[in-house]
């Protein structure tokens, strides 16, 4: 969502970073370079002018460090506002009262609201441990109630059914009884969306809340319309007693305008980002991640606590024991890597998250490496337990019979046997020697991603 604002900022900080000290000057055209940069990612207009009359009193009070070059000052200071803009903390959910808490979510129709329901119900249960209820007060599109049920069936929580012939104030009141009786931790109430505010949309909702009293009302909204959705948010917040927002759509190509402005126009803060369509595709915002990420600098743990969650540690513990015993390291085993890094988002989403590997994500992300890793993976699938123990065996026939089976060609086949052979040598390193010898081999199999032995898909190096 920030690739553009990650650019245009990096040109800026290079520019600036050659100057011998900040001073009005240098400044003015960093900043007027922000500005641009603002402006093109959608952020609203007074959000801009705040962010950037800030910056430059700060910058002409020269508020930080004289240890940091003026590139370096520059950038802790456009990061500081850009976390006070964002919001200075990740605000989690405040659960706090008699059970059920009970969460209402707000929004326009197509905004991802109801799955945005399922994945926090998922959420809710998985990382907070909460008994969890769901119901659709939606009474207006039918498939709204049954879409809610398939996905509640999917993250597997309860689910209150209820029908168009009812009204949202009943249905809301009787999921709430029943959540009392059966000891419910929370209750989370989708509601109705319209294609755009209107005085009815209004009147319901604002009904609806007042007769069930939520301790959260989220509103969602679609990181995709930009400014827009900025100024929805406001005409929600301004009828009903926002606690906070839900930005959807965030891997797409929106400008980053929404999570930029949110903050500031409505003064709610972001609690949630959705990810993608899959129902574990939500992560609490953090405002200095984001910040970080957006400067080029990383976001390290979120990495380390998306690895804690995803990494199958008995697989991982397996095979270190296995290398550093000088067992052979073969298919099965990189095929597991494979599945692993899957399942933390692929090549792309762990580099993203690594300082300074901004433009290697964007190089993997435009050779479509991830879609070579699932090429990988489905031709080690289509060999026997025997093949994968022993690929160095492989007979002509048997490569044939591998690639028709996985729909892949000879050479696809070829390569991922030489790069196997690769990390199997760099894996042997692990016995006896240590880190240090396998640390040179992974400098050696990193310098080697352009080659034919190396990672596929990635143009040579020059």
């Amino acid at each position: 969502m920030f690739e553009n604002l990650t650019d245009r900022l990096s040109h800026t900080f290079r520019s600036i970073t050659g100057k011998a000290r900040l001073s009005e000057d240098n400044i003015k055209d960093a900043l007027r370079d922000v500005r641009k940069a603002l402006l093109e990612a959608d952020v609203a207009l007074p959000v801009v002018k705040s962010f950037i009359d800030t910056v430059r009193s700060r910058a002409l009070g020269a508020q930080i460090s004289k240890a940091l070059n003026p590139g370096q000052q520059f950038l802790k200071i456009v990061e500081n506002e850009l976390i006070a803009t964002m919001g200075q903390a990740n605000e989690r959910l405040n659960l706090a009262q008699q059970p059920p808490a009970i969460v209402l979510m707000a929004g326009l129709q197509g905004a991802g609201k109801t799955t945005s329901v399922a994945k926090l119900a998922k959420f809710l249960k998985e990382r907070e441990k909460k008994k969890v209820l769901v119901v659709s007060a939606d009474v207006y599109r039918p498939a709204a109630i049954k879409q809610l049920e398939t996905l509640a069936g999917e993250v597997e929580v309860d689910f209150f059914p209820s029908n168009i012939e009812q009204k949202p104030v009943d249905i809301a009141r009787a999921a709430i009884d029943h959540a009392k009786r059966q000891f419910f931790d929370v209750l989370l109430v989708d509601t109705a969306g319209r294609l755009h505010v209107d005085e009815e949309l209004m009147t319901e909702i604002k009904d609806l809340h007042a007769a069930i009293n939520p301790i959260e009302t989220l509103f969602v909204i679609d990181a995709m319309i930009g400014q827009d959705a900025v100024n929805t948010a406001k005409a929600f917040n301004d009828a009903l007693p926002l606690t906070g927002v839900i930005l959807t759509k965030a891997d797409g190509d929106a400008r980053g305008g929404a999570a930029l402005s949110v903050r500031h126009i409505t003064g709610k803060p972001i609690k949630f980002l959705g990810m993608g369509e899959k129902v574990d595709a939500l992560e609490p915002f953090h405002p200095e991640r984001v910040a970080s990420r957006i400067l080029g600098m990383g976001d390290v743990m979120s990495l380390i606590e998306q690895a804690e969650r995803s990494i199958d540690k008995e697989k991982a513990d397996k095979l270190i024991k296995k290398v550093t015993k000088g067992q052979k390291f073969d298919l099965e085993d990189l095929r597991d890597q494979l599945q692993q890094m899957q399942n933390m988002g692929g090549l792309t989403s762990m580099l993203d998250k690594l300082p300074g590997m901004g433009n290697v994500a964007q190089l993997a992300q435009s050779s479509n490496m991830n879609k070579q890793f699932k090429t990988m993976e489905a031709i080690i699938s289509s060999m026997t337990p025997e093949e994968r123990r022993n690929p160095d065996d492989l007979s002509g026939s048997r490569k044939r019979r591998i690639t028709l089976g996985s729909g892949t060609q000879i050479q696809d086949l070829n390569r991922l046997l030489k790069q196997h052979k690769q990390m199997a040598k760099m894996m042997g390193k692990m016995k006896g020697g240590g880190m240090a010898k396998m640390m040179r081999g992974i400098g050696g199999a990193m310098g080697g991603l352009g080659g034919a032995g190396g990672l596929p898909g990635l143009p040579p190096k020059r």
